[in-house]
């Protein structure tokens, strides 16, 4: 009863800390996007023949979207039907809800970082696990330095050459329209697969190496050695009393990644043509969409905080000793 009343404390406390982080996240991102050289005016007047004045052309176009009042009163405004109406404003563009935007956008993006996350700890975990039971071996050398490889090779580029040697060696290119995973399940993971494998490897770089390290100093430990005194096997010693204890760190790690990869979606998007959110942050740059891309930070911001908070209530599920 006492463990229980000390996580609802925690996260109380939690929430507590959120609720200003993203006020100020919000605040960042709603006046730091302002700053971009180029107005929306000055790209909505390119595309269209003027016919009357340029000056008022440029004043109907800012009344009509509410840009002819300080930025401050902008923040408020939008600010205002975030906090009373969970509106979170609608595109300047196409005048659909920033909302819709992100639920078609979602699945996209959640799809590749999670097939992506996958994809690292299914690369890290066994290396660094096999790294530290056998170190100093030429397996061990050889893991080290494709942890090294991971994280030096860019995921930009490395996206770059598998299309472009994929083109050239296999005449493969990435499908320009997504498929959705209702209608064909197989070909929609075909078409994430290689993507998901581009992003899972900078992921894992860094994983593997916190893995190996963690288990080393692990398997130090008298307990330990004690397992192995009593003629436990290999496979029982590591599994079950290495494992677990050194994955804390290792978690906090993943947690720590995770912005990492939420914002790595956003240069993979583009490289192969997958319709996600990572893709409408960037056409809203170009567009100076400015409730898109607030709206998107904003989105982005909550999720990293909820996850670290998740992240956070697993120590205690990994080493009881952890108290709140």
């Amino acid at each position: 009863r006492d463990r229980g009343g000390a996580v609802t404390a925690y996260l109380l406390r939690r929430v507590g800390l959120i609720i200003p982080t993203l006020f100020l996240a919000s605040l960042m991102v709603f006046f730091i996007i302002r700053l971009i050289p180029g107005s929306i005016i000055d790209i909505m007047l390119s595309q269209h023949d003027v016919s009357v004045s340029m000056e008022q052309d440029r004043a109907m176009i800012e009344s009509a979207l509410g840009l002819d009042v300080p930025v401050h009163v902008q923040y408020g405004r939008w600010m205002g039907k975030i906090v009373f109406h969970g509106d979170l404003g609608k595109s300047l563009w196409s005048n659909t809800p920033v909302a819709d935007d992100i639920i078609a956008k979602l699945p996209v993006t959640f799809e590749l970082g999670l097939l992506a996350l996958i994809v690292g700890l299914l690369i890290a975990f066994p290396i660094g696990i096999f790294s530290a039971i056998r170190q100093d071996t030429i397996g061990d050398y050889i893991g080290r330095s494709f942890a090294i490889l991971c994280v030096a090779v860019p995921g930009f580029w490395l996206g770059t050459m598998v299309i472009i040697y994929g083109a050239i060696w296999f005449n493969w290119s990435p499908p320009i329209q997504l498929i959705p995973f209702t209608e064909n399940p197989v070909a929609n993971l075909k078409q994430f697969i290689v993507p998901a494998i581009v992003m899972g490897m900078a992921l894992s770089g860094v994983t593997m190496r916190m893995t190996r390290t963690m288990m080393l100093e692990v398997l130090r430990q008298d307990y330990i050695r004690t397992a192995w005194a009593k003629g436990l096997r290999e496979r029982v010693v590591v599994a079950r009393h290495a494992l677990k204890n050194s994955f804390i760190p290792v978690v906090t790690l993943i947690g720590l990644q995770l912005p990492v990869l939420i914002g790595g979606t956003v240069i993979i998007e583009q490289i192969f043509a997958l319709p996600g959110m990572g893709r409408l942050i960037v056409s809203a740059v170009f567009e100076r969409d400015y409730p898109i891309i607030t709206g998107t930070m904003l989105f982005f911001a909550t999720a990293v905080l909820l996850i670290n908070l998740f992240v956070d209530l697993t120590y205690s599920w990994l080493d009881p000793r952890v108290r709140y």
